[in-house]
């Protein structure tokens, strides 16, 4: 499911996308992006995609830069964004001010019933960096001033020793955040595909830049589904296989799935 939010937060008006929701089946199955690699299953069996946020360049009437422009020195809208592990989008939230935490982008589509956004059900769950909450739904990585996560801060060392993860935890996040890493490159995709978003046009009203976005992602997705059953296709022709969520600020959910983060920490050890 897909929405949009026009520049007042309070007055919110939403659209929907055909190609932008998850399978029927998704919270059914494990993906095969998981079942068929070692270093995610068992251990991430549940989960059923990434949720993360990014952004796009936009063109804004002068007086309201200050809110849409960050760090980098231009305007960009925020987006909200749930894939799967076929790279498709399956939940799209876009139009947010610049400035706008993902956190509260991310509690008001739980909380707003009319977003349908895809929950995960029963003990499954999608990944999230530690921006996020950990808990039942929504699996986070461990935090600490001394516990790496990101991918590129294991790349850093000068020797295999040094870039290696340590302890139980460092091991837990180099796997969750590989994993997570499925929505980089889903938005890494999209926006090489799509060269509008890399320059918003001027003449664009910001009602057309949302349009634009959620467009864009819509037929990502129909690309991306059209590429799969090809491929699944081709391969049949020669003969090959085929192959409830609560609030996240729920104190019981979040110690629930801390419990399960130190238990997968274990389990991996126990594999190395």
């Amino acid at each position: 499911m897909v929405h949009e939010i026009p520049k007042n937060p309070k007055i919110k008006k939403f659209e929907s996308a055909v190609n932008i929701k998850p399978n029927d089946n998704y919270n059914d199955k494990v993906p095969d992006h998981i079942l068929n690699n070692p270093r995610y299953y068992p251990f991430f069996k549940d989960c059923i995609g990434a949720i993360d946020g990014t952004h796009v360049k936009a063109s804004v009437a002068q007086h309201e830069q200050a809110k849409y422009t960050g760090r980098k020195g231009h305007a960009t809208q925020n987006i909200n964004a749930v894939c799967d592990f076929n790279m498709c989008f399956t939940f799209v939230w876009a139009g947010w001010e610049r400035t706008t935490h993902d956190t509260r982008i991310f509690n008001e589509a739980l909380e707003r019933s009319e977003l349908h956004f895809p929950r995960a059900m029963s003990e499954k769950y999608y990944v999230v960096d530690a921006g996020y909450p950990n808990t039942r739904g929504y699996f986070a990585p461990y935090k600490g001033a001394t516990i790496r996560y990101h991918l590129p801060n294991f790349q850093r060392g000068q020797t295999p020793a040094l870039r290696a993860p340590r302890g139980a935890k460092e091991t837990f996040n180099f796997r969750h955040s590989s994993l997570r890493n499925i929505i980089k490159r889903t938005f890494r995709v999209w926006k090489a595909r799509w060269a509008i978003l890399r320059d918003m046009h001027v003449n664009f009203t910001y009602d057309h830049q949302l349009k634009i976005v959620l467009a864009s992602m819509s037929m990502h997705n129909y690309i991306r589904k059209a590429e799969s059953y090809d491929l699944t296709r081709r391969l049949n022709t020669n003969g090959a296989q085929e192959g409830p969520s609560t609030h996240p600020t729920c104190k019981e959910d979040s110690l629930w799935m801390a419990a399960c983060r130190d238990m997968i920490a274990e389990e991996i050890m126990n594999t190395q």
